[in-house]
């Protein structure tokens, strides 16, 4: 049975991606975009993006320990989010072939492997970025998570090196165990967000994998659909990834969307993506800090007439009903 990938890049290339953001690409997040870039056309068909969720990073270990009912909540989901891909991370073997069958039991369309995260507290684990360091390591979780997921396609998710770039030697370990996608971040683990993302990097890595049947996704720096397509066609690659250039911009998939929406579009969506966290992981039983949502709640008022003094009542709100209250009692004549 062909797996997702491969009929998602016959459709259409470059295929897009929403990229796995730890406390951002929750399950809140994801349904807003689905809401506000996907639509359907009148043969009932639907288009826009992405063409792939991945979840937020969910640690292997845990998810085989005790205490794996709180991050089960990290792989909760929805049919409007689908696909969907579980991303893990770890540098257990063993651990990711237990987390795999549990994945592939939950209903997700996909396993990705997480080897390119370059915090601290994940690198002293021996996982993310850390496993370019260790290519046996990587080659063996791999294999171990493909035991695991049965049918279900796995992906890796990487960088071009740790200190340096290192594609050259590093691509070939992960070609060799042919994963059905491997995502290349193009900046090594030392330049984190510092530098412009090495397309060029990412086009050499296109041209290894040439005559390996594994896709290519480029991930880095990419501000829109417009600049992801131009990225894609000097790349070749077959997929993008977007990360960062998404926040307050839920609707950036939508190609029937021209620019920014206004101010009073952009409110109505931050209304619904507090109501939606707050139904996740609100209430009594809360599961996230409402904090979390002060990077979405900046980034959705970037450009108003009035954000200093908007963004500074928000900020000081400590949950997501006064948030809500403040918003509702908002006037503002920019708006249309």
């Amino acid at each position: 049975m062909e797996n997702f990938w491969k009929k998602l890049s016959k459709k259409k290339k470059p295929f897009f991606c929403l990229a796995p953001m730890a406390d951002v690409t929750d399950r809140a997040f994801r349904q807003i975009v689905a809401k506000y870039s996907r639509f359907i056309l009148p043969d009932g068909s639907q288009e826009g993006g992405p063409g792939v969720f991945f979840t937020e990073m969910v640690a292997c270990d845990g998810l085989c320990s005790q205490g794996k009912e709180k991050l089960l909540e990290l792989l909760k989901f929805s049919k409007i989010e689908k696909p969907i891909v579980a991303q893990l991370f770890g540098s257990h073997p063993e651990n990711f072939y237990q987390s795999a069958q549990l994945v592939k039991k939950l209903g997700f369309d996909g396993i990705d492997i997480n080897m390119g995260c370059p915090q601290k507290n994940i690198l002293k684990q021996g996982a993310g970025a850390d496993l370019i360091n260790h290519p046996e390591l990587a080659k063996e979780i791999i294999r171990a998570t493909k035991r695991g997921a049965g049918d279900l396609p796995v992906s890796v998710k990487t960088r071009i090196g740790f200190n340096k770039n290192e594609l050259k030697t590093w691509l070939p370990v992960l070609l060799e165990e042919k994963p059905t996608v491997i995502t290349i971040h193009g900046r090594t683990k030392k330049e984190m967000s510092k530098v412009p993302a090495h397309w060029d990097v990412i086009k050499r890595g296109v041209e290894m994998a040439k005559n390996s049947e594994v896709l290519i996704i480029g991930n880095g720096d990419v501000q829109n659909i417009e600049d992801g397509r131009q990225k894609a066609q000097a790349s070749g690659v077959d997929g993008i990834m977007v990360g960062r250039a998404i926040l307050g911009k839920p609707c950036l998939f939508n190609d029937l969307v021209v620019g920014l929406p206004s101010e009073k579009k952009r409110l109505e969506m931050l209304k619904k993506h507090l109501k939606l966290f707050e139904k996740f992981y609100g209430g009594k039983k809360r599961s996230k800090n409402f904090a979390l949502m002060k990077k979405h709640m900046k980034a959705y008022l970037s450009g108003f007439e009035k954000a200093k003094e908007l963004r500074i009542k928000l900020m000081k709100c400590g949950s997501e009903q006064e948030a809500i209250a403040i918003i509702d009692l908002l006037k503002t004549p920019s708006t249309k």
